[in-house]
């Protein structure tokens, strides 16, 4: 049919206009509503899975109850892992500002994974470079800081030294085996979690004619070599967090029913799993639907180990975001809010333990303009987003007076505090409390007579 009347032209075009744009408000209105709706389950989770009931109770060396003072309970360290990679400062030079890094990394997180790629690690074969992981350890421990290792064994081709090559394919596992065992032995009590096997049902077998090609693969194609890793890391340190790790589990349900078939048999087979590690960054520009994120947790929450997302990496680089949900480019703005989403969902869940961003600065990071920070060290808004959640929300300080029965009640997210009472009589104590999930806090405290040192 051919239009002649060009205000008929027109009129058709802004009736298709109108309905586009009805379609697009209508898809808008029912994510904030989904979105809406989850995130209050989220909230109601928080408060209920994430924090505490505590009563203290002060008392004289007599017995008699302190009433009246004045009482500072302050949080000094979370249950939760909020962690990033500090790849940086592990270079030979400790990398770029490294008392700014340390200062940033510090003032956000207490979690902090250190290196172990295979051929990173010993590029040399009977030389691992592990010198310059010390005074960053030490660092950690000093600071509240709890270690990681990633990762142990890794079957794709970027995880192996080169030099292994030389060998025959079943000397390889000779190898590393030694590698597993050595590498948790020798820093057993200085990092206690472990990547222990990255990627098992997305890369090839390790012994493999097309071995570390990409794809997802049958679930038990590297089974029994898994089976074997957690068995080594296990007996060289058997108090270790040992966690599998994978890719694709939020994105596509096929690869996530591959990796929940693997866990099954490995736990129908007795293996020393102690928690189930959840990449969160593939496809790389996707933003995740929040109901198919929490339906991943509750899917892997199943098989009752811990979960920990390893490896979160939005952009800021401006590329498009994809997978349909939310729609526009990566700025910086929305990488604070899928961040913030993320984080939320993440916390919001029980069976979650652990949150792990892959990458503090833009300067060293893996996807481009990927980290919190700028080139330079400047805070970008993800990173006061995150620090607004973590210090602040997530956070419990208080100012309170004992009650008659010389006690104080309060209710607090789970980890570690500093209770300073300071009596009428100008005395002043400090004691430590830990209020971790599980139970209830009920604990006395006994003021002497003599001042705390002010």
């Amino acid at each position: 049919m051919k239009i002649s009347s060009p205000g008929l032209a027109g009129a058709l075009l802004a009736a298709f206009l109108f309905v586009c744009l009805g379609q697009l408000k209508a898809q808008a209105g029912d994510v904030a509503a989904v979105e809406a709706a989850l995130m209050k389950k989220v909230a109601e989770n928080i408060e209920q899975h994430r924090k505490g009931d505590a009563e203290i109770t002060f008392r004289e060396e007599s017995g008699k109850p302190i009433a009246n003072a004045a009482v500072e309970v302050e949080q000094i360290s979370s249950q939760f892992l909020f962690g990033c990679i500090i790849f940086d400062l592990v270079e030979e030079d400790g990398g770029y500002r490294p008392e700014q890094f340390k200062r940033m990394f510090k003032d956000l997180f207490n979690f902090a994974v250190f290196p172990f790629y295979w051929a990173g690690y010993e590029p040399r074969q009977g030389m691992p470079e592990w010198e310059s992981m010390l005074p960053v350890i030490e660092w950690c421990k000093a600071n509240g800081i709890v270690t990681k290792g990633h990762p142990l064994v890794w079957p794709a081709s970027s995880g192996k030294p080169r030099w292994l090559a030389d060998y025959p394919m079943e000397e390889t596992f000779n190898y590393l085996q030694y590698r597993v065992k050595n590498v948790v032995g020798g820093f057993k009590g200085d990092i206690d979690i472990w990547d222990v096997f990255n990627e098992p049902v997305n890369i090839t077998a390790w012994d493999a004619p097309n071995a570390g090609s990409w794809g997802r693969q049958p679930w038990d194609t590297n089974l029994d070599l898994v089976e074997k890793a957690f068995r080594w890391a296990h007996s060289a340190n058997p108090r270790a967090t040992l966690i599998l790790n994978e890719f694709y589990q939020i994105a596509i349900p096929e690869t996530r029913q591959s990796f929940y078939d693997l866990v099954k048999e490995l736990q129908r087979r007795g293996a020393p799993l102690s928690g189930l590690g959840i990449q969160a960054h593939e496809p790389r520009e996707e933003w995740y639907p929040p109901k198919r994120v929490w339906e991943t947790f509750d899917k892997l929450a199943e098989l009752g180990l811990p979960l920990h997302i390893t490896e979160f990496h939005p952009q800021s680089g401006n590329k498009e975001i994809t997978g349909g949900w939310r729609s526009g480019t990566w700025t910086e703005q929305a990488q604070a809010d899928f961040a913030e989403q993320m984080y939320r969902l993440a916390f919001g869940h029980p069976a979650v333990v652990s949150f792990n961003i892959w990458g503090l600065s833009d300067r060293n990071s893996w996807l481009p303009k990927g980290g919190l920070i700028d080139e330079e060290y400047r805070p970008k808004p993800i990173y006061d987003r995150l620090k607004k959640l973590i210090r602040e929300e997530w956070h419990t300080s208080l100012s309170a007076k004992s009650d008659a029965a010389g006690m104080v009640k309060f209710r607090g997210f789970y980890g570690s505090y500093k209770v300073t009472l300071r009596t009428a009589d100008g005395r002043e104590r400090q004691f430590e409390l830990n209020l971790q999930k599980g139970g209830e806090v009920r604990t006395v405290f006994t003021a002497v007579k003599y001042p705390y040192a002010k």
